[in-house]
């Protein structure tokens, strides 16, 4: 997979969780965390804050469940 193709989900999806793009990419985690980093370098995608997941506090709900990224449109004029 090659960037554009990143960058085009991210702003037809507009926001996404990680674990949407793993699924999508059928890519690794930490793979695609790396090219989400070359966007948000940019400044064309943010890492949302995470939440507080499912609600409990026991901190076993999977990370890429709970990971979101939006892709940052900057309006013209």
């Amino acid at each position: 997979m090659i960037l554009s193709e990143l960058r085009d989900y991210l702003k037809d999806k507009k926001r996404v969780t990680l674990n949407e793009l793993v699924i999508h990419f059928d890519m690794d985690a930490d793979a695609l965390r790396g090219m989400l980093g070359k966007w948000i370098s940019k400044g064309k995608v943010r890492q949302m804050p995470v939440g507080a997941g499912c609600g409990t506090s026991c901190c076993k709900c999977d990370a890429t469940l709970t990971e979101f990224y939006e892709w940052v449109e900057l309006s013209k004029g």
